[in-house]
């Protein structure tokens, strides 16, 4: 019961940096219509300068402090030159010209920091455990991961329900041209808007990198779960996100822990150990698979 209840810990922080990473992302898809793969770039720029400033500071805040802006500094630079000449075109060119900007970041950031991977340790003040649940000691960070994924959930609901900003973003989300008659800048709110998105990302990046090494394609691995997030969730939808991000975080993490258990009931512990580590890769997709066949427009369209 208590490993249990640990794995559900590891499950809901899993979740949340899913939600961080696709939080930005739907919401550009959703506004701006745009494919945008090299999403997981601007994860990786924030793990980096994150790292490196903390390294030469010393200081954990400090990093994310330089991360943040930096990320979102990026991607508005990528809307700017790059994603505008794409709004009207179809997504097999928004795809291509998003894979060339994944394969320019990799090669950018070997050249800046080089081949090796970089290693942020866990800050001092978050070093520690915390012991919530008698017998269940959780490490700190983990927790702390958890609490800004909550922290930036009820930002971003305030954001849209409770701002300018965000009733001009959902009136460009429902009719662009409308909303441009009516003098909402588009331009400058699709850049503000991919800047956001990219922002969240780099947030992502900053807090895993006591978690994962930092390496140059280290976004490429979540983009793919980012991406089966925002499908079974709603395309578009934010509620969405972040119902698709623990439902997946918790399937993938309780299906490597417990799968192998489970099968060595009715096979031999080998036998058993191959078939759980085949069907834990597998089983976020046959989630995927059957929330589309019961919900083809996800948990939470965008509409709802």
């Amino acid at each position: 019961m208590l490993l249990f209840i640990e794995q559900l810990l590891n499950g809901l922080q899993l979740g949340i940096m899913l939600f961080l990473m696709s939080a930005g992302l739907t919401l550009v898809f959703g506004i701006m219509q745009v494919i945008n793969l090299a999403h997981g770039s601007f994860y990786m720029i924030g793990a980096y300068v994150g790292a490196t400033v903390t390294a030469r500071t010393g200081s954990f805040v400090l990093g994310i402090l330089a991360a943040l802006p930096a990320a979102a500094l990026a991607g508005m630079l990528v809307e700017i030159l790059v994603l505008r000449r794409l709004y009207r075109k179809e997504h097999l060119d928004q795809v291509l010209a998003t894979f060339g900007l994944i394969m320019f970041f990799n090669e950018l950031t070997r050249i800046v920091w080089g081949r090796q991977p970089l290693f942020m340790d866990v800050p001092p003040w978050l070093a520690g455990s915390i012991e919530f649940i008698p017998g269940v000691p959780y490490p700190s960070y983990r927790l702390a991961v958890i609490a800004v994924g909550i922290m930036v959930g009820l930002l971003l609901y305030l954001l849209f329900t409770r701002t300018r900003m965000g009733m001009q973003i959902r009136a460009g989300a429902g009719n662009r041209e409308m909303a441009g008659a009516l003098g909402i800048n588009i331009r400058r709110l699709y850049t503000l808007v991919f800047g956001l998105g990219t922002l969240l990302a780099g947030l992502a990046g900053v807090m895993a990198g006591p978690i994962l090494a930092v390496e140059a394609g280290m976004g490429e691995s979540i983009l793919i779960l980012t991406f089966v997030v925002i499908v079974i969730g709603g395309i578009g939808s934010i509620r969405g996100a972040l119902a698709g991000a623990l439902l997946v975080g918790l399937v993938d993490t309780l299906g490597r822990a417990f799968l192998p258990t489970v099968l060595r009931l009715f096979f031999s512990a080998a036998y058993a150990d191959g078939i759980a580590a085949s069907l834990a890769s597998m089983s976020v997709y046959i989630l995927m698979a059957a929330v589309l066949v019961c919900r083809p427009r996800g948990l939470v369209p965008a509409h709802a």
